[in-house]
């Protein structure tokens, strides 16, 4: 150009315009943490599992702080009631023992013994029917020469059926009877039948009596509240009942899953952890060693439980009606770190041989490091999902030892326990029962359910799938 004299100037060029392309990140960069908290929310049965889980801890933690009432206080006056918000009651004079009603025209001993009784004319009430006595008067039969009580929450269909039998009289002129047991505020069908001392008759005369909801002068002062006799005052309430003893069952329950989740609880992170540190150096050593501490491993997985469970209640000197709860945590951490431990040498056997872990070992890392820096973390997931699995397990364990009697005894609350009082009622009521059934339940279902959802969202492969 410099030999035709050219030079260029600025209009002689287009100007070329450059378009830079920037990279776009469509998805933020997430550590595996949050990656695996993101895919667990996405899993609806274990993010509810989840709330569960909380709720429980919550209703353990903070529910004795609301719910103030004693769990070992008993009101005999509320025995085995349903839930309710607060019974109406009605206020009576404190008890005064009845002598009962003797006929005077009337012998005591019959001067003849028929062969046929009959059953009584008339069978009244005397005063008002309350669950603090129930007072019956009937006719006197010819040739009776005692009469026998019977009660019934249904309507006899015959001589064979008439319930259960409350005493008797002893004489054939006395004919009063004042029932005191275990009175409720139903229906009661009471059955009076004469007998000549041997025999009872067939026949017998049934009164259905409505008993009303009652309490004395006396326990109205002791539980400060107010009210005079003859009105009706409204007691405590009780959510989910009352149990055979007259004890909250609400307070139960929140007693109750202290013990339980404590177990449930515990048990497992000692028992995980002992099997977190021994899997993970059988795995690390590996060779010879690995297979004599995996065989030992072998040994105490054929041990018995329920055989271990009783040497050990023996050996912490736990006579019968005694709790269980120390020797069953030690029976679980010794017998229960097998399982934990063949998964993480699993883990363990993989992660020695990456490339980060010979990497490590080149620049001079120690075994203790490279096992507690590296090899550990990377199965903190399948730890995780072991513990979540443990819980439920152990849970279930001591509801069962406790049910057969060989875990948390009375008066202690315990789930477990409560099932076992509460299949005694179960049929006349079932509330005893079903209540700490569900908790046993619920809590087993949401570990597992939770599990799950923590297997799936700590699982490297599934991020691939998810993508």
């Amino acid at each position: 150009m410099e030999a035709s004299g050219y030079i260029p100037r600025d209009g002689d060029f287009d100007q070329v315009e450059v378009r830079r392309q920037r990279q776009v990140i469509s998805r933020p960069s997430l550590s595996y943490w949050q990656d695996a908290w993101r895919r667990l929310k996405k899993n609806r049965r274990a993010l509810i599992s989840l709330f569960i889980v909380v709720g429980l801890l919550c209703f353990t933690l903070v529910g004795p702080l609301v719910w103030t009432i004693d769990p070992a206080q008993q009101d005999l006056d509320l025995i085995s009631q349903g839930p309710s918000l607060g019974a109406p009651t009605l206020v009576v004079d404190d008890y005064i023992r009845w002598p009962g009603v003797v006929r005077q025209d009337f012998p005591a001993e019959p001067e003849d013994f028929p062969d046929v009784l009959a059953a009584s004319e008339s069978v009244a009430v005397v005063g008002r029917p309350t669950t603090q006595a129930v007072r019956l008067q009937w006719a006197p039969v010819q040739g009776a020469a005692d009469y026998l009580v019977y009660r019934n929450e249904q309507p006899p269909s015959g001589s064979q059926d008439l319930g259960l039998p409350l005493g008797e009289t002893m004489a054939g002129n006395k004919v009063g009877y004042e029932d005191r047991l275990k009175l409720e505020a139903i229906t009661y069908h009471y059955s009076i039948v004469a007998t000549d001392g041997v025999d009872e008759s067939e026949h017998y005369a049934t009164l259905a009596v409505e008993v009303h909801q009652a309490i004395s002068r006396r326990d109205v002062g002791k539980r400060g509240l107010i009210g005079e006799v003859g009105q009706v005052i409204r007691l405590e309430a009780h959510p989910l009942g009352t149990d055979y003893l007259g004890r909250d069952m609400l307070a139960r329950l929140m007693y109750g899953a202290r013990t339980s989740l404590f177990i449930g609880l515990v048990a497992p992170l000692l028992y995980v952890l002992a099997g977190v540190l021994y899997g993970g150096f059988a795995g690390y050593v590996g060779g010879r060693l690995d297979i004599y501490l995996m065989r030992f491993a072998d040994f105490v997985v054929a041990l018995p439980f329920l055989l271990f469970m009783i040497l050990f209640k023996i050996a912490f000197g736990i006579g019968p009606g005694e709790s269980g709860i120390f020797p069953m945590l030690v029976a679980l951490v010794l017998l229960g770190w097998p399982g934990t431990a063949r998964l993480v040498r699993g883990q363990i056997l993989q992660i020695r041989e990456e490339g980060y872990v010979q990497a490590a070992k080149l620049l001079g890392g120690r075994s203790r490091y490279l096992l507690l820096r590296h090899m550990l973390p990377n199965t903190l997931g399948v730890i995780l999902v072991t513990l979540t699995f443990a819980v439920p397990a152990a849970v279930f364990t001591e509801a069962f030892l406790s049910f057969i009697g060989m875990g948390v005894a009375p008066p202690t609350p315990s789930w477990g326990a409560m099932c076992n009082e509460g299949i005694k009622t179960m049929l006349s009521h079932p509330h005893e029962l079903i209540f700490p059934a569900v908790c046993i339940s619920a809590t087993v279902l949401a570990f597992n359910l939770l599990g799950d959802g923590l297997r799936d969202a700590l699982d490297a492969r599934m991020r691939s799938r998810d993508e």
